[in-house]
Order: structure tokens, then sequence, then C-alpha cells
């Protein structure tokens, strides 16, 4: 085909983003020619091996400049380049470079780059993979965080290291993302009931703020206030604001940023906890402190819970340390309980119902919803047989046609899921999936949906059962190498959900698949390959016989067929 010329970096091809629409992906439905200059010091020369695609792409495709992760920028003038799972090899090393790096290095690249605090993501504001040679300079190997690249095993093949990215995400859900103590030099606000007779442990909970704001106290819970606050902090008591006008209330105190922390003693209203909840700060925490119920479930902003990553910590004792710390709020899953996926059988459920089965100390049940009967046929063909291996069943639901939460009470005598994970990102799934977990059950929002959309969640369980509401986005390059080092050992398979590759020109087709949902895993795009049209797994064998025939159990993706596919099919190198 057209990339069989010898290739030099002349003809150098890749798909650009021009805008909104998946006509804008590079020109006229293909691939183009992207010129990338002369090497500088401080750059390396990489050849992309390897991209996975993800449903992020697709949201920067209907978004363009509007993306958060773009700042408004016209795509049309200033294009960028998706593919943020990708795997590269250095090809030549800038002067500057040549004691950190060498050529036939192989490296995973870490996209949630941040620059000055900043999102910069790789893939995003910076161009990503989908292209066969690109440098790679300061933007993203001197960042807030140093280099954005985490070598890779020789053990591994480029799928595996591809998918560690998505892989890392799964990774990055089940770790500690929420900050579980007041904020020293932070503002604390403390709403309190005025007949409110309970007594409290203040411990140091408000000696860490440097502003604290009290409402609502009667005479002597104020005096005990300004005791439990730090000496030099700045201490302020009002009526409490009517609910309507706490939006306002807290601009005037934080200048719009939001509270560090939210503390409310003996909580009732439902309507006042939602409208204080918006006023919490990034990365705040929220601290209900009471023994009986709210009046109802609480409208909480799903999109922060997973962008934000807001804390709802809570307890029954009136002590207001037991609401804080890791011991008390946790993220991993129960070891031994029942674990509900909510969109169990979608590339991303898949992996996290794949995490839970590897897992040594894991759930020992696994309840898989998703309506989407002929994905779900893929879960189990892939997962199943590791499922009885590792002694925990995979329990799979159609929630169209039974109830989900009457197949979870049959496991767990009616109490709940002591985990629920959400990678379905539609608030009403993300609503009625609070409604499957335990009293004392986890939450989590692994799919993202817009800052400021709310839906209802039962926050009474926080302060009286210790209920766990978590969300999480992108990952760390400390989670990518968890993952990488996981697979090496062989304790982890990044690249067992994988279900459909392509060479570089399919590109376009892979990214219209993910939007349709057109496959049940992964699909992945080889840039160093050429003549492969985008093809399922288990199709692979009326495109390319001979890597089918390299292909595991199940039409399983392995470094064998990988060896073949590159052989057989792939450009010649520089």
């Amino acid at each position: 085909g057209w990339m069989k010329q010898a290739l030099d970096l002349s003809r150098n091809w890749g798909w650009n983003t021009y805008g909104t629409g998946i006509e804008s992906v590079g020109r006229e439905g293909r691939p183009e020619h992207i010129d990338i200059g002369p090497l500088s010091a401080d750059q390396l020369l990489v050849r992309v091996d390897a991209v996975g695609l993800c449903f992020s792409d697709v949201k920067l495709i209907r978004l363009g400049g509007d993306h958060p992760k773009l700042y408004g920028r016209d795509l049309a003038v200033d294009p960028t380049r998706l593919g943020h799972e990708a795997v590269v090899t250095v090809i030549k090393v800038g002067d500057r470079l040549a004691d950190r790096y060498t050529p036939g290095q192989r490296l995973a690249i870490q996209p949630d780059i941040h620059v000055d605090g900043r999102s910069s993501a790789y893939g995003y504001t910076i161009p990503g993979g989908l292209i066969q040679y690109q440098t790679l300079g300061p933007e993203v190997l001197d960042a807030d965080d140093g280099a954005y690249v985490i070598p890779v095993d020789g053990s591994l093949g480029d799928a595996a290291a591809a998918l560690s990215e998505p892989w890392a995400c799964v990774e990055a859900a089940y770790t500690q993302r929420r900050r579980l103590e007041t904020l020293v030099g932070g503002t604390l606000w403390i709403l309190c009931a005025s007949d409110d007779g309970h007594d409290y442990d203040f411990g140091a909970v408000l000696s860490r703020a440097a502003k604290v704001v009290i409402t609502g106290a009667s005479a002597e819970r104020e005096k005990a206030l300004r005791e439990a606050s730090a000496p030099g902090a700045v201490v302020i008591a009002e009526e409490q604001p009517a609910d309507a006008a706490i939006s306002d209330f807290s601009a005037r105190h934080t200048d719009g940023e939001g509270f560090d922390d939210i503390v409310i003693l003996a909580p009732r209203s439902a309507v006042t906890v939602g409208e204080a909840a918006k006023s919490i700060a990034f990365r705040g925490t929220m601290a209900l402190i009471g023994n009986e119920p709210l009046d109802a479930e609480v409208d909480i902003d799903f999109g922060r819970l997973h962008y934000d990553y807001t804390a709802y910590v809570g307890t029954n004792s009136g002590v207001l340390e037991d609401a804080y710390g890791e011991e008390r709020n946790r993220c991993e899953l129960r070891p031994g309980g029942v674990a509900a996926f909510v969109g169990a059988a979608g590339p991303m459920g898949q992996m996290h119902v794949q995490r839970a089965i590897e897992m040594a100390d894991g759930p020992k049940t696994l309840v898989c919803i998703d309506p989407d009967a002929e994905r779900m046929k893929v879960l189990v063909a892939s997962l199943g047989d590791l499922a009885a291996e590792r002694g925990r069943p995979l329990v799979t639901v159609d929630p169209a046609e039974e109830s989900a939460r009457k197949i979870i009470d049959s496991h767990t005598g009616g109490r709940g899921a002591d985990d629920v994970i959400v990678t379905v990102p539609v608030a009403s799934v993300m609503a009625d999936a609070g409604r499957l977990m335990a009293a004392d059950g986890m939450l989590v929002f692994f799919a993202g949906i817009a800052n400021g959309t709310l839906g209802p969640l039962d926050m009474s369980r926080v302060f009286l059962d210790n209920a766990q509401f978590t969300g999480t986005s992108g990952s760390s390059i400390s989670d990518q190498a968890s993952v990488l080092e996981k697979a090496a050992a062989g304790s982890l398979s990044p690249a067992l959900n994988l279900a459909a590759i392509g060479g570089m020109e399919a590109a376009r087709d892979g990214i219209e698949a993910v939007m349709e949902g057109r496959f049940a895993g992964k699909v992945l795009i080889f840039p160093q390959v050429s003549g492969v049209p985008l093809t399922g797994l288990s199709d692979l064998a009326e495109v390319a016989p001979d890597v089918a025939a390299a292909l595991g159990d199940n039409s399983t993706w392995t470094v064998e067929a990988e060896a073949v596919l590159r052989r057989n099919y792939g450009v010649r190198s520089p």
C-alpha cells in the first residue's frame, strides 16, 4: 500500500485532529505526511510501536477545542493528535539526553502530564502517538514529575506495554486519591444546629485550619469551637445561611475557591448537605458527624466525585478525628466480599473484573452487570476460566431482564454489595448503582461525567455505616510503573482484553469502532504495520491467517502473534 515506500523521515505518516467529529481526523479519511523537523539537543526521536484507543479519544473528538485539556484551542489552525496509550522505541538521542536514554530503549508514556500544576496531557495538549515517528522533548521529559516515560521490560510485548496506561487508570481507582485530613493552613467551615445537645470531641480537626467559619452555633458551642481552633487562626461566627444563600456565603469567605474542609454537626437536611457540598474546594473534604439519618438522599455532584476527588467522610461517634484517615476510609475492594461491576462487559469494565479475579486477596463473588448480551459472552469467554481457576465465580446479570439488586441480595443475605464499580458515564445508572451497595459498601465512579451533573446518593450511610463514595480520573507514573512490574512478573496480563488490531491506515476506523462500542475489549493500532485493516482477533484468520495461527486460547493476543505481525506486515525501519 501507500506506506510500502522505503520509509525515511521525509515520509512520516500520522493522523492529526482538526476539530470535532470523526471527519476531522486525518485528511479526507486518510493519514497524512507530517514533518517533525531536525532533532534538538533536549529531544528524543522515537518510533511509535503500538497505540491503544480509548473512550477518552472519543470525548476529545466530540468536544474538540472545548475539551477541558485543550483550553479553547482552535484545532483547525493548531491541530492535536490522539493516541495517549503508547509504547515507543528510542531511535536517536539529543546530545543533552545522552546520559539518560539510549537508542533501542523501549518506553511507555504516562500521558497525565502536569506543567506548573496544570494538566498538559499527551494525546491532548501535546500531540499523541497516532504517528510513526515523533520527537519527545521537555514537554514530556522534563515536566512537574520529571520524565513522564517508563522503561519497558524486554519480555513484554508492545500490546501489553501500550495497554499499561489504561491498566494504570484501573489500578489508580483503588489507590487513595482523596485528602483524608483537614488541610493545614486551609479554610474550614463548621455548621452547627443551635438545638444540638450532643457532646463532641473536636480533637485537632479544627486546629489545622488558618481560617475557621462557624455558623448556627449556640454561645456555648461557639466558645468550645474557638478553643479548639489554632491560636493564630482567624475565627468568624455567623448565623447559618439559608440553603439558597450558601453559594454566596462560600464565595465571600473563600474568594470563590470553595472551603477546603466542611464539618456538619448533627446533619438533618439533605438539601443543606447538598448545597454545602457544592462549596467544597478541589480535593476538599466534607465530614458528617451524627447518629440520625438525613431526611432524604442528597444530590451530589458526580462529576466532582470523579474529577475533583471530593472526599465525604463521617462518624457516628461524636469524636471528629474518627471520621478521617486512611484506616477508616478504604479504597480497595473488600477481601472475600461481593463486588458488583456496572458496565462489566465494556473494555474498561472487563479490566476491573480481570483485576478483581487476579487479586491475591480479592472479592470472592463477582457480579457482572451489563445489558449487552454479545459483549457479556466475550467477557465470560475471556475471563470465565480464569475466574473458575481462582475459585471466584462470575455471576452475570442483564439489568433489562432481571433485578441486579435481587441477584446481589441472593449472594449477600440481603446486605447489598461490598463494592460497586461503575464504568458507565450516565448519571441515572450511577445513581442506581449506589442503591446496589451494602450500608458499609464502597461506590467507585470510574467513568467521568461532566462536573455539575448531580445525582442522588444516600449520604446518611457515610456517618452511620462508614460507606465510601470515591471517584478517580487518570493515573500517575507510579501506577503505570506498578502495572508494568506486575505484567513482567506475570501477576497481571494487560493484553488479555485486547479485542481488535489494525495497521496505521486503520486508526480512524479504530476510533469510530470505539465510538460505536463495536468491540467488547480494547482496540490497538500498530503504526509500523501496513495493510492490516481494523480486525477483531476472532476474525483475524480471514485477514492475516499467519498472525491468527499464533494467537492463544479464545483468540487471545500473544507476543508470538505480535512478532508475526511485525515480520510479515511491518514497514521497513529507517
